[in-house]
């Protein structure tokens, strides 16, 4: 993607210098490492790899066989109107609802480079689609953490909300830079005879046997899946060892202002340097912090939209054969942080009043972050995402169905005008 820019010399002596700190860090507190890199890969094997797995799969069969192309089609006259991203934003949207982090960058990398959107469709897709599962803010955050099935739903809503919020915002980036899109995709009109031929058309394209498309899929997300394993092995060591060298203290000192000026309780202040590095141990580091709760889950859903410097890493790793910036996405991830922490404020009674009794079987055997395992979940845990991607895909057929069909109105009130 073009020539390699010259490093900096101060931020390669900066950098060298803190790696060479860290890892004599790391030798001094060895013992703390080794513990932290145990629970890491627990925590993944236990639930990141059978939880991501399936859908990395899935997604990659779904992309050869032409399903994600045909999508794509039939969910312009929404994405398009109200995100400015082409229609297969609707699938990332889906597949990320279910499979969280970093489901929705590992989708943008590949629909990237076979140019199904553009630099700047593919930032602003990455902005929205980045969210969290809801096996962890209803079964790990509201039973594991708190033991409250109530204030699932009310996580879950300003997370969600937010995330559109950010949608919106993100609909006019970079909109000088590229060129207008041409109103006919926008309508109603032959629409799934263009997707069937444009479904048609990319499995002629891809032309792979299917035993080989399952292959390589299997092959590409195990190596994926694996990449993310060392990110969370690497933050939850890092963590640990600043921790222990008392640099976390230092971190504390410019958030206990902030936190003094937006109300919270100073009390959050060390859980929320957490949650600045890696979104689990942030999390449930709120959740043992006696301060009052309506500040604990405000807190933790700023954590959850942020998702942590760790899964920034995964993102940074995946986008790192596209052209794709992060400068995007981490703006996006603090306004997110922002606009679900107020909506938390707004609709922390409304939600848990109406919506509180919202807890099915399967949250509260998520326990993952509790001392002992309630039992295996996997079988549940794929039922209910099958579940979100089908809810999530017949919800964003109906909005594409009345936003086309306005959209096909004025299109035949304007011609009949000027005719």
């Amino acid at each position: 993607m073009g020539e390699e820019k010259e490093p900096r010399r101060g931020m390669v002596i900066v950098t060298g210098f803190t790696m060479l700190l860290l890892t004599m860090a790391l030798i001094v507190f060895s013992n703390h490492g080794y513990h932290a890199t145990v629970s890491a890969m627990r925590l993944f094997f236990d639930v990141v790899f059978p939880s991501l797995l399936p859908f990395f799969i899935f997604s990659d069969v779904l992309l050869s066989t032409g399903m994600v192309h045909y999508l794509g089609v039939l969910f312009e006259p929404l994405m398009r109107p109200l995100f400015n991203v082409p229609g297969i934003g609707s699938f990332v949207f889906s597949m990320g609802l279910a499979a969280g982090y970093p489901m929705d960058a590992v989708l943008t990398a590949k629909f990237r480079q076979q140019g199904l959107c553009t630099k700047i469709e593919g930032e602003r897709l990455l902005a929205f689609t980045n969210s969290a599962d809801p096996l962890f803010m209803f079964g790990a955050v509201a039973i594991g953490m708190f033991g409250q099935p109530a204030l699932g739903a009310v996580i879950a809503t300003a997370h969600y909300a937010g995330a559109l919020m950010v949608g919106l915002t993100y609909r006019f980036y970079g909109i000088r830079r590229e060129p207008k899109v041409a109103e006919q995709g926008v309508v109603l009109y032959g629409i799934f005879d263009r997707a069937t031929e444009s479904m048609l058309r990319a499995r002629k394209e891809d032309g792979r046997p299917m035993g080989r498309v399952l292959n390589e899929a299997i092959s590409e997300s195990i190596g994926t899946l694996f990449m993310i394993m060392s990110f969370i092995v690497l933050f939850a060591v890092m963590l640990r060892v600043l921790s222990q060298t008392g640099i976390l203290l230092g971190l504390e000192i410019p958030l206990q202002g902030l936190f003094h000026v937006l109300g919270l309780s100073p009390q959050l202040v060390p859980a929320a340097v957490k949650g600045v590095f890696e979104i689990d141990l942030g999390a449930a580091a709120t959740a043992k912090t006696h301060a009052p709760l309506l500040d604990q889950v405000v807190l933790i859903s700023a954590i959850i939209a942020w998702s942590g410097l760790a899964v920034h890493g995964q993102v940074a790793s995946v986008l790192a054969e596209t052209d794709i910036s992060m400068k995007p996405y981490f703006v996006a991830r603090f306004l997110h942080a922002i606009y679900s922490g107020g909506l938390t404020v707004l609709l922390f009674r409304p939600i848990e009043a109406s919506l509180g009794g919202l807890a099915l079987p399967v949250f509260a055997s998520q326990d993952f972050i509790l001392p002992r395992a309630t039992g295996p979940t996997m079988l549940d845990a794929v039922h209910l995402s099958l579940i979100l991607v089908a809810a999530s895909i017949a919800a964003l057929l109906m909005g594409a169905t009345l936003v086309g069909g306005l959209k096909m109105l004025q299109l035949r009130w304007q011609a009949a005008r000027h005719g």
